[in-house]
């Protein structure tokens, strides 16, 4: 399994960011690799909720299916993997101060034999880390911008 983690500091209250966090359907509007997402059932928010997101890296593209299987009100999102990579994944949001975020993102992902299997998940760690940087350098460039024009 790979293990990656990311985080950022975000100028905002830990309830802003998990407004934007916890609206799933949104992540496609800060994700890179994330082109689509589609609940697959009523649900769209809490635990057990389910959804499919179509996620594309460099020529790479598959349907990621996964499960809400955490969530704690502005702290946690925890979900699972599902589809042909599996693993799991967690966010987590930490108040450092008074209207000041830390937001962390990890993921624990294994890959399939036809996706280089463990060979595959070594050259994937580093391009990965740094899509989801950059993911993360866009929801706090999203979060703050909504402050300073509100």
């Amino acid at each position: 399994m790979t293990g990656i983690r990311v985080s950022t500091i975000i100028a905002a209250p830990i309830e802003e960011v998990w407004r934007h966090v916890s609206d799933i359907s949104s992540h496609t509007g800060w994700m890179q690799d994330a082109e689509a997402i589609r609940f697959t059932a009523a649900e769209t928010r809490g635990m057990g909720v389910t959804f499919d997101c179509d996620t594309r890296v460099g020529p790479f593209s598959l349907t990621d299916r996964m499960v809400v299987t955490e969530w704690e009100e502005s702290r946690v999102i925890g979900i699972h993997h599902r589809g042909a990579v599996s693993g799991s994944g967690r966010f987590t949001l930490e108040e450092i101060e008074p209207g000041c975020t830390r937001f962390t993102w990890e993921e624990a992902l294994r890959f399939p034999w036809w996706l280089g299997g463990a060979v595959g998940r070594l050259a994937a760690t580093p391009v990965l880390y740094h899509i989801w940087r950059g993911n993360l350098d866009r929801l706090r460039s999203l979060i703050e911008s909504e402050r300073t024009a509100g």
